[in-house]
């Protein structure tokens, strides 16, 4: 489904100094899984999410989805190939009604129902955004939640989320996790790929792949990963958001 080839991503320091985010990433991920990319706060997660999208380029390696090297494709041009990207902090269009951008997700006329369906299934009561434009006037939480709406529609051959936990209330994110579930039993020749420290979206993973100062740290199994992150955290209470820590074990 997707490959990269010693993928590498470089910025402008502030000293006029390269800095390498992304440190020459050799990835695979299978059709058919739900595969999350978790580890410590700075370590290339979402970047590595962009250069897949598109919305970044690569400074060095190659990527390719379904054969094609996409490397030097803009984000239109992997869209309509089949990668969607839910934005950590969705845009806002002001104009454009909650089921206008659904049925332009879709690329296909929807009825007012079919749209509602995809509204609910994100937890949303969809007598109360059938009229609303996306705009200023909803929560980021709303937002989060219309834009993976919108990816339900659009049914794209990989979906990637990144951390769409972010600004979601503790209802929404267990509604969340069930749209996850549904996906990820039914996605076939599909794939999904999940930013997230939360130990509940990790519990769902085929997958998992830490991420470390731009390298992939380790990866395989949920069985095989997920014990190695939680360590502390699983004897905290309350603790959904997993860090991993050094040598092993985790923090909140």
């Amino acid at each position: 489904m997707l490959k990269l080839e010693n993928v590498s991503f470089q910025v402008l320091a502030d000293d006029d100094k390269e800095k390498e985010i992304i440190r020459g990433v050799n990835l695979h991920l299978p059709a058919g899984k739900l595969v999350v990319i978790t580890g410590p706060n700075g370590g290339g997660k979402s970047t590595l999410a962009k250069l897949i999208a598109g919305i970044e380029s690569p400074t060095g390696g190659r990527l390719f989805f379904r054969g094609e090297d996409i490397t030097e494709k803009s984000i239109t041009e992997r869209a309509r190939l089949g990668i969607g990207y839910a934005f950590q902090h969705p845009v806002r269009f002001k104009g454009i009604r909650v089921p206008d951008l659904i049925r332009i997700a879709a690329g296909k006329p929807l009825s007012p129902a079919d749209a509602c369906e995809y509204l609910s299934a994100v937890g949303l009561c969809a007598r109360d955004y059938i009229d609303r434009e996306v705009n200023a006037s909803l929560s980021g939480g709303e937002l989060k939640r219309i834009e993976i709406a919108t990816l339900l529609a659009r049914k794209p051959a990989l979906s990637v989320f990144d951390e769409p936990e972010a600004g979601i209330d503790l209802w929404s994110f267990q509604n969340l996790i069930t749209v996850f579930q549904h996906m990820r039993d039914t996605i076939e020749d599909s794939s999904i790929l999940i930013i997230s420290h939360q130990e509940r979206i990790l519990n769902i993973a085929d997958e998992i792949i830490v991420l470390k100062d731009g390298r992939v740290d380790r990866r395989g199994s949920r069985d095989e990963i997920l014990p190695t992150l939680l360590g502390t955290a699983a004897a905290i209470p309350g603790c959904g958001r997993i860090q991993p820590m050094e040598g092993g074990g985790a923090q909140c």
